[in-house]
């Protein structure tokens, strides 16, 4: 019996959108990692873009649990000596770019080389309820509904 390694003609992929109101940060990335790999498929190849295009909405409604809405914190660096910057993820939720909290959530569940920066670009994620993807027929994945941990009223 040989091992089945998918070819690019053997990949389907689907429009998949997901409602973020609601659903706990990390549990919401990771199942939208698992997602974007296509790990969720039987013809699983780890070398190959596999997964589904997937679209977050409400992503500004995303909830943390415990303190991390406060205390959480997001680093990044200038590039120039001492230029090391640091916000809060109350702080990104609340201003101009919410989106960027489920954007790097996700993208650290993802393993750091070429094919997860490839399939990153899968991602769509949209702080309001509105998606510009209509067009794809896209079908609904209600996280909320997999496991009563995925949803926090807070």
């Amino acid at each position: 019996m040989k091992t089945f390694t998918a070819t690019p003609a053997d990949i389907e992929k689907k429009w998949v959108v997901v409602d973020a109101e609601g659903v706990v940060l990390g549990r919401l990335a990771s199942i939208v990692a698992m997602r974007l790999r296509g790990k969720h498929k039987a013809t699983f190849t780890p070398h190959m873009d596999m997964g589904d295009n997937v679209i977050v909405i409400n992503a500004d409604k995303v909830q943390l649990t415990g303190n991390k809405r406060r205390e959480k914190t997001y680093w990044r660096h200038t590039g120039y000596p001492g230029g090391i910057k640091s916000t809060t993820a109350e702080k990104v939720l609340d201003g101009k770019h919410p989106e960027r909290v489920v954007e790097a959530a996700v993208k650290r569940m993802l393993p750091g080389n070429k094919l997860s920066r490839h399939v990153m670009g899968n991602l769509r994620i949209y702080a309001g309820a509105e998606h510009p993807h209509t067009a794809q027929n896209p079908e609904v994945l209600d996280v909320a509904s997999m496991n009563k941990k995925n949803t926090r009223t807070a």
